[in-house]
């Protein structure tokens, strides 16, 4: 019950939690910014309108949200969060599930596609190729942390006694590991330096160029979609700098919640001092993570035997 509590907080909170993003955002630039629940805001204004479908498009048209939203879901029920364990788990899951997410960017690629939009068609062929870049990383991740922990499920790495953290046996190469993922979290969710979600020119966008011809509640569940998938990346990272063992009830939700919040103050704080990348630069950039996790992968038979 206690995980499914916790599966139902973080499917309201979500969408708060990329208005601290806007809110750092807007301190920087000596601005107060948007409100704090502008997301909810807009997402109740896109939910009481209607979808508007080109006579060009097909029923995947109208596949690609659903999907998108149902996949970031499903990868939230398999990863433990605020000190509880995952509402469902078995051996295996993490592979299963970074494939789910796959499904979803598809649907997404392919409803970009079936609009016949040369600008959607271009985001659609980035958004391919970046995260094609972007598996190698996390699947080398997946490698580290089955060398350290012995097991392929979330609720195995990330809660529990030998939950994998900074605090336990080879810490110190999850540094490389943590660094290497907030930078695959920036480029998934189309985030400074690999996109710039608030720009509004075609020829630089990367996932907002897909969604152009969405409106209405799909609109709605791509934004939700997006909430979500980010705050598993981050929910990710927290769990390795906040192992669930250090506190216990609602100690460890609330500190799970303070460490997640300061992730997404981190990715305010990377926006609002650096610049998007020129297109011929986000693959060195992807590729650098990989490097790191690679480097931490070749560590890992010094510190596990």
């Amino acid at each position: 019950m206690e995980s499914i509590v916790s599966f139902a907080i973080a499917l309201l909170v979500a969408p708060l939690f990329p208005g601290v993003i806007n809110k750092v955002k807007a301190f920087v630039a000596g601005k107060q910014g948007p409100p704090l629940l502008m997301k909810y805001y807009t997402l109740v204004k896109l939910f009481r309108k209607g979808s508007v479908y080109s006579t060009s498009s097909s029923y995947i048209f109208k596949m690609g949200p659903t999907v998108s939203f149902a996949a970031s879901i499903m990868v939230l029920l398999f990863i433990p969060m605020a000190g509880t364990g995952a509402v469902f788990s078995f051996y295996g899951d993490v592979i299963v599930l970074f494939y789910i997410m796959g499904i979803g960017r598809f649907f997404t690629i392919a409803a970009a596609l079936d609009t016949a939009s040369p600008f959607e068609g271009m985001g659609a062929a980035r958004e391919a190729f970046f995260s094609t870049l972007a598996e190698a990383t996390i699947f080398t991740v997946l490698i580290i942390f089955f060398r350290l922990n012995g097991s392929l499920s979330f609720a195995d790495y990330f809660y529990g006694a030998q939950a994998i953290s900074l605090a336990g046996p080879g810490g110190a190469l999850l540094i490389l590991v943590i660094v290497a993922m907030f930078m695959v979290l920036l480029t998934e969710n189309s985030r400074v330096p690999v996109d710039d979600p608030q720009t509004h020119l075609e020829l630089t966008m990367i996932h907002e160029v897909m969604i152009l011809d969405h409106s209405g509640p799909d609109l709605a569940l791509i934004e939700l979609a997006a909430f979500y998938k980010l705050f598993f990346y981050c929910t990710f990272i927290t769990h390795l700098l906040l192992p669930s063992s250090l506190a216990g009830g609602l100690e460890n939700g609330l500190l799970f919640y303070c460490v997640l919040t300061v992730m997404y103050i981190a990715v305010g704080i990377t926006e609002s001092t650096m610049a998007r990348f020129k297109m011929n630069l986000v693959p060195k950039y992807i590729l650098t993570s990989f490097t790191l996790v690679f480097f931490a992968a070749i560590l890992t038979m010094g510190f596990v035997q």
